[in-house]
């Protein structure tokens, strides 16, 4: 899979053996397209926030604590539905609390420009993101 972020790409792999049936759901709505902000509690992350958008997936190899290039899919609950690109220390949080979402997407290059993609995130506002096979 690619993750095109403002015109960068980033390889990823989709994590079919953890979450199935998330990476089936989320297989269907590609190309995926959508902007990214940066989040507000969890730390050093994007999200991509989808309202009420329901891909009809129950939690699987969900995470509150995701790694560097880890992408979760928060399937709607006690906040919207929304999409987490971690590239740097996160716990997954709303302002109803702690959250947990489906690992379903692994980043598996360019760490830094992740990171530096993130920061002008937080700073410079948000930026076009494409999911695509």
């Amino acid at each position: 899979m690619i993750i095109e972020i403002d015109g960068y790409k980033f390889e990823a792999v989709l994590e079919e053996k953890k979450s199935p049936k998330t990476c089936l759901a989320f297989r269907r709505e590609m190309p995926f397209e959508g902007q990214i902000v940066h989040v507000r509690w969890s730390g050093e992350g994007v999200w991509i926030p989808l309202g009420d958008r329901d891909f009809a997936v129950e939690y699987e190899d969900a995470t509150s604590y995701p790694a560097p290039g880890q992408v979760l899919l928060y399937p709607k609950g006690k906040s919207e539905t929304e999409i987490l690109i971690a590239y740097g220390c996160v716990q997954f949080a709303s302002k109803a609390g702690t959250l947990a979402g489906n690992h379903f997407a692994t980043i598996t290059s360019d760490f830094e420009k992740l990171r530096e993609i993130g920061v002008s995130t937080l700073w410079d506002g948000s930026k076009n993101i494409v999911f695509s096979i």
